[in-house]
């Protein structure tokens, strides 16, 4: 048999024992807060029936769906007509899809699950989430999500709860960030303004590129969608307003007065903000009109948030949803949620250096060890420390001491403890600090707060 060349898919990735390390920082911090506002931990299959994901992100949503072939011989019932239908053919291959996001799973489990819980049902979700998308800096075919979600309540107070959360968590891995917040209803009501709300969701997914791709492309991709000039002229100048908020929701008052629909996401909009003033928010919180998240389900709020310091995608973003339940057969339960770009934020944290020491640490201690007796008390030793939750370990056999130094500077452990002949006489140890080269001579009895410290 050939040999043959180890390999992951693209757009997929290993974790080392460091990565692993700083992204359990990352996660227990980030669910920390998500606990702190009394929301229960969930988990949901990798894999749906692939009727619970289709048609739940738009067009562009379901072409990035991966698709997993039904098990046997699938081949048995294709005719030449499915062959020349990809779609129709698709159906009849694959009845599963990995999920391509948290969200449309969480809805199916508050339907299939709604006589088992309680109304408003909050919800943190952890999970790695699948899109056949291509991969690039910042984007990924297998990456993890971070969700908190409530359904069942359309009160605004837990909108105004998640840009808490948002605050909270990225205060605690200290990432300066802007939130950028927009409303369905109001993109509505501009669609209605300039003649098109038949047209609001390719108008949408148009200017929601925006940033991506610039003023000059959007027009193009609105013409292509069938858009007229005339339209895409009015549409302009709602895009690029300015001003603060507040100054900003006045104007759209003026723009959008001829519109129930925008007018109430205004009012949303104020309600909201009402609670920033008064309660107030460290985090930056900007009304950003062209922001729109093509996902078809969103209906009120939409948020997103951008790390200031460092060049890279949002990393977190959500919205309110009022009919996703309803397709499963549960209507009016509102629900709204935010999530956590996991693998963006690591990259963010990597790359400004703001993962604490702890962090990127995977054993603390390494002991030397010379055989005999000195090694069953380094054992001892080694028990006492892992007791006190210090991670601990000692070098498999007696070897030379130089060997086992790189050992340690290889894995990166910042400290070595050596229990000689002497040192085992008098009941002390040598601890060498492997960043700065000192060594201290510690009693057994103070080596866990010495280390501790």
């Amino acid at each position: 048999m050939a040999v043959q060349k180890p390999s992951i898919p693209k757009g997929t990735r290993d974790f080392s024992p460091t990565e692993m390390t700083r992204r359990t920082y990352m996660f227990d911090t980030i669910k920390s807060v998500f606990k702190a506002y009394g929301y229960s931990p969930l988990e949901t299959p990798a894999m749906e029936n692939l009727s619970t994901l289709m048609g739940k992100y738009g067009d562009e949503g379901d072409k990035l769906l991966f698709k997993i072939l039904n098990s046997g011989d699938f081949t048995q019932k294709i005719t030449p007509e499915l062959l020349a239908n990809p779609n129709a053919l698709a159906a009849k291959i694959c009845e599963k899809g990995l999920r391509y996001d948290l969200t449309v799973p969480f809805a199916r489990f508050v339907v299939q699950h709604q006589n088992d819980i309680a109304f408003p049902f909050k919800r943190y979700q952890v999970q790695p989430v699948w899109r056949a998308d291509r991969p690039q800096k910042g984007r990924y075919r297998e990456f993890y999500q971070c969700d908190v979600d409530v359904v069942g309540s359309k009160s605004l107070l837990y909108e105004f709860e998640l840009i808490k959360i948002a605050e909270k968590v990225f205060d605690k891995l200290g990432i300066n960030v802007v939130m950028k917040i927009n409303n369905r209803k109001i993109l509505f009501g501009i669609a209605e303004t300039i003649g098109h709300a038949d047209k609001m969701v390719d108008i949408t997914v148009a200017i929601d590129k925006l940033d991506k791709i610039g003023l000059e492309n959007v027009e193009n991709e609105l013409r292509e969608r069938g858009i007229e000039q005339e339209a895409i002229e009015k549409l302009k100048p709602i895009l690029q307003l300015s001003g603060s908020n507040d100054e900003k929701l006045e104007k759209l008052k003026n723009i959008l007065g001829s519109s129930e629909t925008g007018m109430k996401g205004v009012e949303e909009m104020e309600t909201l903000f009402g609670y920033i003033k008064n309660i107030g928010t460290n985090l930056e919180v900007e009304i950003d009109l062209s922001l729109a998240r093509g996902l078809n389900y969103y209906t009120g709020a939409i948020f997103e948030v951008k790390a200031k310091d460092f060049a890279i995608g949002s990393i977190c973003g959500g919205g309110r949803y009022d009919d996703l339940t309803g397709i499963f057969g549960m209507p009016n339960t509102s629900g709204v949620g935010i999530s956590f770009g996991a693998d963006r934020i690591y990259d963010v944290m990597l790359g400004l250096n703001l993962f604490p020491e702890e962090a990127n640490i995977t054993t603390k201690v390494l002991f030397v060890n010379f055989g005999g007796e000195e090694e069953l008390c380094a054992l001892k030793q080694i028990e006492a420390l892992r007791t006190a939750g210090i991670p601990s370990d000692i070098y498999p056999e007696s070897a030379k001491m130089k060997k086992q130094m790189e050992y340690a500077n290889r894995r990166g452990v910042p400290y070595v403890v050596i229990i000689g002949e002497s040192e085992r006489a008098e009941q002390k140890a040598t601890v060498k600090n492997m960043h700065s080269g000192e060594q201290a001579t510690v009693t057994f009895d103070e080596l866990a707060n010495y280390l501790m410290k």
